[in-house]
C-alpha cells in the first residue's frame, strides 16, 4: 500500500467498565471511581495517549447508558470508536450486556483482587463476519493488529473471530501481536490451562510478536533473586532457552517479549522485561523494589511501549526500554491505563529519577 494507512494500531478485544473502590474494598465501599479497561484495548489506549499513534478498537457494546459511558471514556483517551458494534439492549441483560470489572488495587500484604461480571457481554458474542477485515486492512489500511488470549478465550465464537482476524492481517501484510494473557476464570469450564494453550497453538502460526512464552506448563511465581548484579538472572536463564525452543517451533515469530516481576508486597515489586527480536535478546533496565499504586494494566502498558518502539523507532532495545518504563509509570497512577507522557517514558527508560520537575 503506497498511501498512508488509516490506522497505526487496531486492537481486537473486550472493553470493561472498571469500578475502583480506591484505598477501600469492593465488599465495603460506598463509592467507586469508573475507568475503562481491557487487556487488548489498553494497548491501543497507551499507544494513542503516550506515543501519539493512530489507534482504534474493534469491540461491541450493548447500546445502553453503561455502553455509552464506556464509549465516552474511550473517546477521552483518543481511541477511535467508529468500528464499535452496537447491539440493541434487551432491557434486562438476559441476552446481551456490558461487562463490569470490580477491582481492588491492594496494599502491602493485601494483594490486588478482581471480581469480573462479564457473562453474556456483547463482545463475547462477536463472531466471524462481524468485521470486514479485508476492508480494514486492505482498503483503509492498518500497520499493526493487536489482540490476545483474554478476548480469544471469551467464547468459541471470539476464538474463531480472532483466528479470522489474524489470517486476514497476514494476507494484507499487517504485523500481528498477541498477548497470551492466561486468565483461569475464562477457562475453568473449558479445559483450563491446557485448553487455552491449544487455542494459542492454533493462533501461533499467524503471530509476529508474542507477549509471554507459549509452553505446556502454567506460569509460576518468580523465585528469590540470587545475583546482586541482576535481580532477574534466574528468570532470564530460564526464559531464553524457552523462547529459543518456541521460535524453533514457530519460525514466523519475529519477537517474543515478557515482563519480569517479583512480588514482595502488593505495593513493592521488582520489575523489568526481556525481549527476543530476530535472533537477539534485549533486556530493559531493572526496577528493583519498585513502589506501586495500582498494578492493574502494567503489562498492557508494557506492550504499548514495546509496539511503539518497534513501529516508531524500529529499534528492539528502545522498544523493550519504552515498554518497561511505560509499564512502570502506569503502576504509579490509578486505573488500567497509563497517564504517562512520552518525555517521562524516555527519561525513565534512560535511567532518570523521580526528582521534582519545576
Amino acid at each position: 500500500m503506497s498511501r498512508q494507512p488509516h490506522y497505526d494500531i487496531l486492537s481486537l478485544g473486550e472493553v470493561l467498565l472498571r469500578l475502583d473502590p480506591g484505598e477501600g474494598r469492593v465488599r465495603t465501599s460506598r463509592q467507586f471511581t469508573t475507568w475503562e479497561g481491557g487487556g487488548e484495548y489498553n494497548v491501543a489506549r497507551g499507544g494513542r495517549r503516550c506515543f501519539g499513534l493512530r489507534t482504534g478498537i474493534l469491540t461491541a457494546f450493548a447500546d445502553n447508558e453503561i455502553g455509552r459511558l464506556i464509549e465516552d471514556l474511550i473517546l477521552q483517551g483518543g481511541v477511535d470508536t467508529s468500528l464499535v458494534k452496537w447491539v440493541p439492549y434487551d432491557g434486562m441483560g438476559k441476552r446481551v450486556r456490558n461487562p463490569i470489572n470490580f477491582t481492588e488495587r491492594g496494599f502491602g500484604v493485601r494483594g490486588a483482587k478482581g471480581s469480573v461480571d462479564r457473562g453474556h457481554s456483547a463482545a463475547s458474542q462477536l463472531k466471524p463476519g462481524d468485521f470486514d477485515f479485508d476492508h480494514l486492512f486492505g482498503t483503509l489500511g492498518c500497520r499493526w493488529l493487536h489482540t490476545g488470549g483474554i478476548f480469544a478465550g471469551l467464547s468459541e465464537s471470539t476464538a474463531e473471530l480472532t483466528i479470522q482476524a489474524c489470517e486476514a492481517a497476514k494476507r494484507h501484510g499487517v504485523t500481528v501481536s498477541y498477548d497470551l494473557n492466561y486468565r483461569p476464570s475464562l477457562w475453568q469450564e473449558r479445559g483450563g490451562f491446557a485448553g487455552a494453550q491449544a487455542l494459542n497453538r492454533k493462533l501461533a502460526p499467524y503471530i509476529d510478536v508474542m507477549i509471554g512464552v507459549l509452553s505446556d506448563e502454567p506460569p509460576v511465581a518468580s523465585s528469590v533473586a540470587s545475583d546482586p548484579n541482576d535481580i532477574f538472572a534466574i528468570e532470564d536463564s530460564k526464559l531464553r532457552p524457552a523462547i529459543e525452543r518456541l521460535v524453533g517451533e514457530y519460525p514466523n515469530l519475529k519477537t517474543v517479549a515478557a515482563t519480569l516481576r517479583r512480588v514482595h508486597t502488593a505495593s513493592v515489586n521488582d520489575w523489568g522485561s526481556l525481549c527476543y527480536h530476530e535472533g537477539k535478546f534485549y533486556r530493559s533496565r531493572n526496577y528493583p523494589r519498585f513502589d506501586i499504586l495500582d498494578r492493574i494494566g502494567a503489562g498492557d502498558s508494557f506492550v504499548a511501549g514495546l509496539v511503539a518502539g518497534l513501529l516508531l523507532e524500529n529499534d528492539p532495545q528502545k522498544a523493550v526500554d519504552y515498554g518497561a518504563a511505560h509499564g512502570a509509570l502506569a503502576m504509579t497512577t490509578p486505573g488500567d491505563t497509563s497517564m504517562a507522557t512520552l518525555i517521562e517514558v524516555q527519561k525513565l527508560a534512560e535511567g532518570g529519577d523521580s526528582k521534582v520537575q519545576r
